[in-house]
């Protein structure tokens, strides 16, 4: 048997990963735009200035994505190509990218699945305090308004905010994504709680105003672990780690997805912001936890507690484990665990929003693009998914990350994930076996797997 009648099989990416043309069209600069410029932040100082030149080739793209069979494409729209100070001023050649892109989806037969933030943050806004300023839940409504009352005629699928423990951890904990910065605990929860206020305002405005019913989730990542062994002892100490916010801090998935979906911040908030933990007001919370439809998140590999590097393994780690070549553990059972502890705690259909993995990728001498290690794993992990399908967990959809090779954030162009295949000298496009081997699960809902 296949996977349920319906099952959303996508492909995803993100704006400034592949669109480039940063300064065309009168778009305006985001942190990344920005940050990439300066040296020491990106491997071989590299940016996304021109990317996979998507901007200009989205036609050329869109017909690949068809040649997939893909029936979803998760795609995020750079904030400020749309509002290029971030609030005011309208670039309507960014509405029409977008609007043409939505037209070719559709004209191929695929869903657009539309990420309003992935990490595209202005940089005008971000002068003003980003995050850190009170006024920021509001600045990212009026993007959110412009968006919807352009799109939402056409997109039905909507995710608030892509990953937003790396909004916050990456960007301005560990400085490892652009802006590049480290803030204390006392700023950083602040930051959450602004994101999640500005999650809250762009659900509030699709419901109210989106031209069609819209179907509506985050995209948090998830830190989960898995059980030792198949006992009761060790699936609930698994299940009581996952969601202990002190095993992961900001990474966590319970201070992410407990006040959306539970209307509450985990207890161990107290401990890890101390004297810096807020006491939100009831409105802020009924704002942040209002119904989604869906959980949706990214998922690659199993968590551990940390241990000291170069000492001992990690528990999910052991002497010449199986690695991507960005170094993630391949461990297929975390897709399993993900699905059952967050379909348990938090009652929501499962959406997964990425998966995937770098590898070794080359045109060869063939002219083909052969990877069967990405096959491999993203056969384990499909099946780890339909496991917890057949045991009662609901699934609407998965979307592979990604549907063609991109900048990787602080890694450059070092890492491949993609299903296609780019020649980033020549902007040539190559689909990969992986991508015709995900068409043929497609074509049979995932009955051949």
């Amino acid at each position: 048997m296949g996977f349920p009648e319906g099952f959303m099989w996508g492909g995803a990416s993100s704006a400034y990963q592949i669109e480039g043309a940063y300064k065309a069209d009168g778009k305006g600069l985001n942190v990344w735009d920005v940050y990439t410029h300066q040296p020491g932040h990106v491997k071989h100082f590299e940016n996304g200035d021109v990317a996979c030149d998507h901007y200009n080739k989205y036609k050329e793209d869109v017909a690949l994505f068809k040649e997939l069979g893909i029936k979803c494409y998760r795609f995020s729209i750079n904030w400020p190509r749309i509002l290029p100070n971030g609030v005011g001023e309208v670039n309507e050649a960014g509405i029409k990218f977008y609007s043409d892109l939505i037209d070719e989806l559709i004209k191929a037969g695929i869903e657009p699945v539309v990420s309003l933030y992935h990490w595209e943050y202005p940089h005008e806004l971000f002068k003003k305090g980003a995050w850190l300023n009170p006024e920021s839940p509001l600045w990212f409504e009026e993007y959110v308004k412009v968006v919807v009352d352009a799109f939402s005629d056409r997109v039905k699928y909507w995710m608030t905010i892509n990953e937003p423990q790396c909004v916050v951890g990456c960007d301005y904990m560990t400085g490892s994504h652009a802006p590049f910065m480290k803030h204390e605990r006392c700023d950083l929860i602040l930051m959450v709680h602004n994101v999640l206020l500005s999650h809250g305002r762009a659900v509030k405005y699709i419901r109210e105003h989106a031209k069609q019913p819209g179907k509506i989730g985050i995209v948090p990542t998830a830190p989960v672990f898995v059980p030792k062994d198949n006992s009761k002892e060790a699936i609930e100490e698994a299940r009581a780690k996952t969601f202990d916010m002190r095993n992961a801090g900001l990474f966590s998935v319970s201070l992410w997805s407990d006040p959306i979906f539970l209307g509450k911040y985990p207890e161990e908030c107290k401990e890890f912001f101390g004297d810096s933990m807020i006491t939100p007001s009831k409105e802020d919370m009924d704002l942040i936890s209002q119904e989604l439809d869906f959980y949706s998140c990214t998922i690659y590999y199993s968590s551990s507690t940390p241990v000291p590097d170069n000492v001992q393994y990690k528990e999910n780690e052991y002497q010449g484990d199986p690695r991507t070549t960005i170094n993630w553990v391949v461990h297929e059972d975390v897709m399993y665990w993900m699905c059952k502890f967050m379909y348990e705690r938090y009652k929501k259909p499962i959406f997964v929003a990425e998966n995937g993995m770098a590898n070794m990728d080359w045109v060869s001498l063939d002219g083909k693009v052969h990877d069967p290690q990405r096959i491999d794993f993203t056969h384990r992990y499909l099946l780890q998914m339909k496991k917890a399908i057949d045991e009662g967990v609901p699934a609407l959809g998965y979307i592979h990350w990604s549907v063609m090779d991109n900048f990787e954030w602080a890694h450059g162009y070092s890492q491949r994930f993609g299903l296609i295949y780019v020649d980033y000298a020549t902007q040539k496009r190559t689909i990969k076996d992986s991508g015709y081997w995900y068409r043929e699960v497609i074509e049979n809902n995932g009955g051949n797997l």
